[in-house]
């Protein structure tokens, strides 16, 4: 058998002292599983890493990270490796090693009467929803990549989701902390209490900040009450402005029980409907604007049945509503949640997009979407747009796929300025070009520019006092000057 030496591209000492505090199953050298935790999702954002560390504990992590600390190594902090914008992966340098918080998955207690939950940093988002279920209660925090994301990295990103309408990001869902910092020491922060006025709120600090200040190893989660009645509907709209409308319509009706509100486009319906099987139309004709209105309450005979057909029936008597189709099982509701939340598994299979996660105030949702479809035809006269998202908060994915007759690197040479053609319009607007994806590689250079003096001088300094020697997740979000 190889030596740790051998078996791990670092240095010889800091190899064998790490095998030692990780064992076998914690030290990954081998060049595929190097490149397994390199690569982003889809594959843009590769680099790569002297070895992958995947500690199975607090007390693993902490020595490991002060290991490093104490060699000079700079480590990439990674959950489920979802993200969008490269914040998980290695920058190429081969000078970093990759910390995977995958084997500290343990859901450690729930507590139905504080309505909280303890969880390890690797727990799976899925499994997190199946516990509070089974508990009688709900963790609301919903996306897409539920089955593989983990709370330490929506943690770490301040995901949203389709519920942030409700329940709000990921930020309003976390009570206490576990962090190691960046020289291995261990801040304990779990705290399951709603108030806490005793000095600063460092929770806080770690959520969104894309591990660069450190690695969150434990949570204390909110749960909320489990609904007993949730309804659904997938409605057609003459346009983007009366998806706007039909939102205002059900806030002001019953805004206590409006748990999610999402736009889509014809064509990314079309993608859905071509590249993902056995999903069905859920309306006989075709649309160019719908949206996925869900309502829930744990109310008992909370009658949303009622609320869903009566704002329904008076927005189409106004021509606001044009068709719908209400779910009329568990099963039906779900193939509608699937059609949205392929979404970005259909574009990945249609070829190359350029993906803005932006965000404006509701009401200017409308003119975002028809002026940034201007603007990227200008550069891109046959470009496909593929908006769709959380227009209940203002939150649009707005994405581009390539023309059909287009190459996909050709495409993707044009990335920075379709993305540079968005922004534009989006702080035109007043708005934020990363609404929930986080900033990663992708975008760390635009955040100095859009949040100059003060703002970013104040985030610099955060990141000296906690990170002084840039060892956590370099070049991801903030770099010291």
């Amino acid at each position: 058998m190889p030596d740790a030496a051998t078996r791990a591209g670092l240095p010889s000492a800091l190899a064998a002292r790490l095998s030692t505090v990780l064992g076998e199953r914690g030290l990954l050298s081998d060049a595929d599983a190097i490149a397994a935790h390199s690569a982003d999702w889809r594959k843009l954002f590769p680099g790569s890493a002297l070895a992958v560390l995947r500690p199975a504990s607090t007390a693993e992590c902490a020595e490991a990270v002060r290991l490093c600390a104490e060699a000079g190594v700079a480590i990439v902090p990674q959950a489920g490796n979802t993200s969008l914008c490269g914040g998980s992966t290695p920058l190429g340098r081969g000078d970093e090693v990759v910390l995977s918080v995958a084997r500290m998955n343990r859901i450690l207690d729930i507590d139905p009467a504080d309505m909280t939950m303890a969880v390890e940093a690797g727990a799976v988002l899925a499994s997190v929803q199946q516990a509070a279920e089974a508990a009688g209660c709900l963790f609301p925090l919903s996306l897409s990549s539920e089955g593989t994301a983990q709370i330490g990295g929506l943690i770490s990103t301040n995901a949203g989701g389709n519920t942030t309408v409700r329940y709000g990001n990921m930020r309003e869902q976390v009570l206490g902390l576990e962090v190691v910092l960046p020289d291995g020491s261990v801040l304990d922060l779990m705290r399951r209490l709603r108030k806490d006025n005793t000095g600063y709120a460092l929770r806080q600090l770690f959520v969104g900040a894309e591990g660069t200040l450190g690695i969150v190893t434990r949570a204390v989660l909110r749960l909320a009450p489990r609904p007993r009645d949730v309804q659904a509907a997938f409605v057609a709209l003459p346009s983007v402005e009366a998806a706007v409308g039909l939102l205002n319509r059900f806030q002001r009706h019953d805004g206590d029980s409006l748990a999610a509100f999402e736009y889509m486009a014809r064509f990314g319906i079309d993608l859905v409907l071509h590249h993902i099987p056995d999903l069905k139309d859920p309306l006989a004709a075709r649309y160019d604007h719908y949206a996925l209105v869900e309502l829930a309450s744990p109310r008992p005979g909370a009658t949303l049945r009622a609320v869903l057909e009566t704002v329904l029936g008076a927005a189409m008597e106004e021509g606001i509503v044009l068709d719908a189709a209400l779910a009329e099982s568990v099963a039906q509701r779900q193939a509608l949640w699937r059609i949205r939340e392929e979404h970005a598994e259909a574009q990945k299979r249609e070829g190359a997009s350029v993906k803005n996660d932006v965000s404006v105030p509701v009401s200017k949702v409308p003119e975002l979407i028809a002026r940034g479809i201007a603007a990227v035809r200008r550069i891109v006269p046959e470009v496909r747009p593929c908006p769709f998202g959380h227009v209940g908060d203002g939150n649009i994915h707005f994405n581009f796929s390539r023309p059909a007759a287009m190459a996909d690197d050709a495409f993707l040479a044009l990335w920075d300025a379709i993305a540079d053609a968005v922004a534009e319009q989006v702080r035109a607007l007043g708005g934020s070009f990363s609404a929930e994806h986080g900033i990663g590689r992708l975008k760390t250079a635009t955040l100095a520019e859009w949040r100059a003096g003060p703002e970013i001088e104040t985030m610099r300094r955060i990141k000296a006092a906690l990170d002084p020697r840039g060892l956590m997740n370099p070049g991801k979000v903030v770099e010291p000057r």
